[in-house]
């Protein structure tokens, strides 16, 4: 996969940015997967004051699955990780990283629920994908999968076909797309996030302490005309 640097230089940038990557045309599927700790330690109000109504149900389940006995919470069971939806997501990513005293709330509460059970804080900068395969407890791990060029229909999604300029490159990159082994659907990924980016990945003035990359899987031309118009759309380029 290709890390691209995105132009985010807030948590509310990364915010617009995430709900954009999310809303657009080519979203074939969504796998967002977010760990009960994470819904656990957000209040039921946000900073405004005004009742968190699309986590209302993340978070009573996020309260079951962590009073069942029967579960190690500081394991990697399956059943502490739920199948998110693309609000619960936004939900998650504002209720950690706007800062104000729900966040100070809910940065607190997650670390005390982590060192109760010894799990602590890593030691290393928000974003760094050198760590990434060792995060645990992993807390939020999200992506998109996009329509395959052969998906692609002539007049809806006119747009990124003329971006490949003479009709031969699309037919060819969609030929090598067809014909890649294996096959790979092309994708969008957030960067795996733990408790280091959730809880400091944004300091207290609202600013990322880190650049935020997208890891992206498949023909550059595809994905350097998505992410233009999703950059677009959350207003971060003209």
């Amino acid at each position: 996969m290709i890390a691209r640097p995105l132009p985010a230089r807030t948590g509310q940038d990364a915010i617009r940015l995430v709900r954009a990557l999310g809303a657009h045309r080519y979203v074939s599927g969504r796998l967002h997967v977010i760990h009960a700790f994470a819904f656990d330690a957000l209040g039921g109000e946000d900073e405004s004051g005004q009742p968190r109504a699309a986590l209302a149900e993340a978070r009573r389940w996020a309260r079951d699955v962590l009073s069942d006995p029967s579960i190690e919470l500081d394991s990697k069971d399956p059943r502490l990780f739920r199948h998110a939806s693309p609000e619960e997501l936004l939900g998650v990513l504002e209720g950690f990283w706007v800062p104000g005293r729900a966040a100070d709330v809910a940065h607190e509460r997650l670390l005390d629920a982590l060192d109760a059970l010894g799990l602590g804080i890593p030691i290393h900068v928000p974003f760094d994908e050198t760590v990434e395969d060792d995060l645990h407890p992993l807390l939020v791990d999200a992506g998109w999968e996009l329509l395959s060029l052969a998906e692609l229909d002539p007049v809806r999604h006119r747009g990124v076909i003329e971006a490949y300029g003479e009709p031969i490159h699309y037919e060819a990159a969609r030929f090598e797309e067809e014909n890649a082994i294996p096959r790979r659907a092309p994708l969008q990924e957030l960067p795996a996030l733990g408790v280091v980016e959730l809880v400091r990945g944004v300091d207290a003035t609202g600013e990322l302490v880190e650049p935020l990359v997208l890891w992206t899987e498949g023909d550059e031309v595809y994905q350097d005309y998505l992410l233009r118009g999703v950059e677009r759309a959350a207003k971060l380029t003209p």
